[in-house]
């Protein structure tokens, strides 16, 4: 592998790899419809952006819906992974630098809050071997912000967590799970608001990125 690249690239999943957002804020609104209960405000869907499982399960139940957190799981879980294969929108660039990373020898992971099973759904749309390995929120016992997932990624991947492994995120949740495991985070916002202040580096899109951009991002952090 050339010197010039990151030692390993860790993606986030839902709204960095695939446009998934919208799937989980409907299978979340239906949640709230099945008992009744007033939806949430724009800021409040917002917030959810990257959240984890039973961080999402509490809020629900906070708001009033009479289940269980893992059957508030089960229930979101089982919205989104029902179109999830016939719903696959690719983010801009996405499929195309993962192809280059690793065409190139950068070892790469998904690190996503969704459970594996649903991270595999997303896999089988991409060449066989993209992922060394697959981080889902069933495999840790913190999910993100918490670093145990991204910890969790490098150490599979067999590197080192430092700032030459690059964390591509679309959420604050997301960026700091990454920043806490001492790794360069990139922040491409979609569902939820951004600023400088979330990320290392902060991008429109990943149209057009090439995995030389992201050692350079590595450089631009590390100096």
């Amino acid at each position: 592998m050339s010197a010039h690249l990151p030692t390993a690239v860790l993606w986030d999943m839902d709204g960095t790899i695939v446009d998934t957002e919208p799937l989980w804020v409907d299978a979340q609104r239906a949640l709230l419809a099945e008992f009744g209960l007033p939806q949430f405000d724009e800021i409040s869907e917002e917030a959810l952006v990257g959240a984890g499982m039973h961080e999402t399960a509490m809020l629900f139940q906070r708001a009033g819906v009479p289940l269980s957190a893992t059957e508030i799981v089960e229930f979101v879980v089982e919205g989104v992974a029902s179109r999830l294969p016939n719903e696959l929108d690719w983010r801009p660039g996405a499929v195309e630098l993962l192809a280059e990373l690793h065409e190139v020898g950068v070892p790469l992971a998904l690190v996503t809050n969704s459970p594996r099973d649903m991270a595999l759904l997303v896999v089988e749309g991409l060449p066989a071997g993209t992922f060394a390995t697959i981080v889902g929120a069933d495999d840790v016992t913190r999910g993100k912000p918490h670093p145990q997932p991204y910890l969790l990624g490098a150490e599979r991947l067999g590197v080192a967590p430092t700032s030459a492994c690059v964390v591509i995120e679309d959420s604050s949740h997301g960026l700091r799970s990454g920043a806490a495991a001492g790794m360069t985070t990139v922040g491409i916002p979609h569902g939820a608001r951004l600023t400088s202040a979330d990320a290392d580096v902060l991008l429109p899109t990943l149209a057009g990125v090439r995995a030389n951009d992201l050692f350079d991002h590595v450089m631009a952090v590390s100096a």
